[in-house]
């Protein structure tokens, strides 16, 4: 791929459309993705946001459209051309993913093995600098099973930015945490991703969360998005629909 240009974005999206059967949950999206940015992508249960998250790294094909990556369509690209950019793009998914029969330092030695060409001993040092990241240092040998649901998916996210990617994407990632540990995966999402200096895709109903981590959202509607920009212009927007979800109230109240 070639490199893109400072004054471009890391992703553009046009005209995204995604039907299963007869539903169609993408109809026609359009938006860009900045360098450095963490971009959220909101909207109700049901809506296709998980859906738009899998184009941005070939997991699922559009119906129609386009998915530019640092310049390039990723769209027509067969799945062994997709490989290299998996290295650029790494996904926390929302069960974080992890194998359950790998202890925690095989986990996240995992993706360095496969996709790099560090020695044992450099591995051994990255695994422990990566959990350090995530605030979990020294549970190496532990397997995911002894593991919170919270502390998994800082494994996962220790996974993740293992290998130094330049784009972290996340589905649902406080889904099924209690307040205190969804509130501590948010700042922890929002640290790494300063520290890692990468760009961020978040994908959550979660308001608290999007609300500490966005530098720009989006709302997701009937296949399209109904608004993208930031906080303060979301809050200033009249739109009905988008002002109640912001709000968390129902649509009337």
């Amino acid at each position: 791929m070639q490199p893109a240009r400072d004054d471009q974005p890391l992703f553009r999206v046009r005209g995204l459309r995604k039907s299963y059967g007869s539903k169609r949950v993408l109809d026609g999206v359009d938006f860009d993705i900045r360098r450095g940015e963490c971009f959220v992508i909101l909207g109700r249960s049901g809506t296709g946001k998980s859906v738009t998250l899998r184009q941005l790294n070939g997991l699922e094909k559009p119906d129609a459209g386009s998915v530019e990556f640092a310049g390039q369509d990723i769209v027509p690209l067969a799945e062994r051309a997709l490989f290299p950019l998996r290295k650029r793009i790494a996904m926390l998914f929302q069960s974080g993913a992890l194998f359950d029969s790998m202890s925690v330092f095989e986990n996240i030695a995992f993706p360095l093995r496969e996709h790099t060409e560090m020695d044992e001993r450099a591995i051994a040092a990255r695994v422990r600098e990566t959990l350090e990241l995530v605030e979990l240092p020294g549970i190496e040998d532990r397997m995911p099973s002894a593991l919170s649901g919270g502390m998994r998916k800082r494994v996962a996210l220790a996974r993740s930015v293992a290998i130094e990617p330049e784009v972290l994407l996340f589905d649902e990632p406080t889904t099924g945490l209690d307040p205190m540990t969804s509130d501590a995966i948010a700042h922890l999402i929002a640290t790494t991703r300063e520290r890692v200096h990468t760009t961020a895709v978040v994908v959550t109903h979660d308001l608290p969360l999007a609300r500490t981590v966005a530098t720009r959202l989006a709302f997701l509607e009937q296949g399209r998005f109904r608004f993208v920009g930031t906080w303060e212009e979301a809050e200033a927007i009249r739109d009905e629909l988008v002002s109640h979800f912001l709000q968390g109230r129902r649509e009337g109240a």
